[in-house]
């Protein structure tokens, strides 16, 4: 005997509530094999359904359109402060930049390895501290550095910092969106398994089999067989 399962994606989801709508929407009441509560809160619900899926799957793509573009910002940001980090320890290692003075930076006074920039929460932290730290020492009298300079670092660090927060804005909606639709998800499931053990108790005696099979059909119950069983 083939087994009914429930759809497994939004559009299946969709689908099968359509079917069944659109099935009873010119029937007499009584007609229905469902109860009216149920047609009425399938149809609403629907509604409600798809302006979620549609909300998600734009949260969704604004948020994989602006991550190609938010890598590179991130890549070129990476590179000027690490270049910036680099110089820096350099001109300490020259003697033209008293080693206390990497203090400013919060960077190790024993030490010249760069700090960690593989995430971008790393990225953001790290070049607030460095330009922050460059401003500090040249407000003391300090010789700014050069090739490149601090404000060459800040305008990609800017571009960066502008593109990150969008992105964590981008992922919040996303995931609260979700968050949303996996309730709505679960509610679907329910109305449509209502509407399938109504349907299957309205033709649970209709023969031959294949016509009981067909009736429900008629109304989106999907039936499924198992390898080597004999499709009606």
């Amino acid at each position: 005997m083939p087994y009914r399962r429930l759809p497994n994606t939004d559009q299946a989801r969709m689908r099968a509530l359509k079917i069944a709508i659109n099935k009873c929407s010119n029937m007499n009441i009584r007609e229905i094999p469902f109860s009216l509560n149920t047609f009425n809160g399938a149809r609403n619900f629907l509604q409600r359904f798809e302006v979620a899926h549609h909300y998600y799957m734009k949260c969704y793509e604004d948020q994989v359109r602006g991550s190609g573009k938010h890598h590179s910002n991130g890549k070129q940001a990476r590179l000027y402060l690490t270049h910036f980090i680099q110089v820096l320890n350099m001109c300490v290692m020259r003697n033209e930049i008293k080693a206390s003075k990497k203090k400013l930076y919060e960077l190790p006074i024993d030490s010249y390895n760069l700090p960690e920039l593989n995430t971008d929460a790393l990225l953001a932290e790290w070049g607030e501290k460095i330009i922050e730290g460059e401003r500090k020492r040249i407000a003391a009298g300090g010789v700014p550095i050069y090739n490149p300079t601090i404000a060459k670092v800040k305008v990609h660090y800017d571009v960066f910092l502008e593109s990150y927060n969008r992105q964590k804005a981008f992922q919040s909606l996303t995931a609260r969106s979700l968050e949303a639709l996996n309730v709505l998800r679960n509610e679907a499931d329910e109305l449509i398994l209502t509407i399938w053990n109504g349907v299957e108790e309205r033709y649970k005696d209709t023969q031959p089999n294949d016509m009981r099979l067909n009736k429900c059909r008629e109304y989106g119950v999907i039936y499924y067989y198992r390898t080597g069983e004999k499709q009606s």
